[in-house]
This record gives structure tokens, sequence and C-alpha cells, in this order.
């Protein structure tokens, strides 16, 4: 699976290059019988339903070309923003999100519990910091990196 996604990475990237957008994440899986070929996009203005029908269009036809073909299975491909509730993948993604407000689920438990949600407020090789609102007060929680088992970004309510 790596190989077809190095392969669509390398397709996609000029079509993103002469449009302005930036990759965020390609998934290759199978879901109820079916292939998915999942192809994220993003730019800094947030990407419209026309951006990814602009995208999907023309990977479409480039990956048609690609000979050989990398995928063994037919496949639906779907070109979407990576949403609002955004998973933090890389430690640019977490970089970017400082300031924002983030969920956070662990591998243990930390202080009696596996997720927290609060605003990001700092992060080193080793730890984040969330500022984290219990009940009535905030206060900075430190959570071990190694911890982590996913962040997102989240919808403050």
């Amino acid at each position: 699976m790596s190989e077809v996604i190095d392969r669509v990475s390398k397709t996609v990237q000029p079509i993103l290059d002469d449009n302005n957008f930036y990759l965020y994440d390609i998934e290759y899986v199978q879901e109820g019988g079916s292939w998915y070929l999942r192809v994220y996009i993003d730019k800094d203005q947030g990407v419209s339903l026309d951006d990814c029908v602009l995208v999907s269009d023309q990977l479409s036809e480039k990956l048609d070309e690609l000979d050989p073909d990398p995928f063994d299975e037919p496949y639906f491909l779907e070109v979407s923003s990576p949403g609002a509730e955004r998973r933090l993948k890389r430690e640019s993604d977490y970089q970017n999100a400082i300031g924002k407000y983030i969920h956070v689920s662990l591998y243990q438990k930390l202080d009696g519990k596996k997720a927290f949600e609060g605003t990001l407020e700092s992060l080193d090789d080793d730890q984040l910091t969330l500022s984290v609102k219990d009940k009535t007060r905030v206060h900075q929680l430190e959570i071990p990196r190694k911890l982590i088992s996913k962040a997102r970004l989240a919808i403050e309510f």
C-alpha cells in the first residue's frame, strides 16, 4: 500500500502546486469490500467543493495514465478537505495548532482520564501544555507526548 501512496503522492503534487494547494494526507483503504483512495488537500483560505472537483478531475486523468497501474483492484477516488476537526499528524500540524482548541486521546489514563480538550498553549519534544477548563476554573495540563495516541483540532462549545 505504501507504494500506491507514494505513486499517488508524486502524481498529485504537480496538480496541487499548480493550484496553490498542499497535500494533507493520502489514504488507500478497503472498507466493506470496496477500495477507496482518499486524497486530502488544503490551502490557507480553506478548500471549496469546486477545488476538490478540480483536483479530482485532473488526478483521475493522471492516475488512468500510470503505467504500470499501481492498483490491483477497482477503487473509488475521493478528494476532500481534511475537515474542521482534522487530525494532528505531523509536527507542523501541532505547531499550527498552537493557540487552537484541540482534543487529545491517550494510551493510558492521566489524572484519571484518557481524553482531554483544551487550548494548545505550547509544546516541545517531550510534552504539550493544554489550557483545560474544569467546570469553572482553567488550569494548565502537561501531557507527555509518548502518552498521546492521537490528537485533532476540536470545535469548542
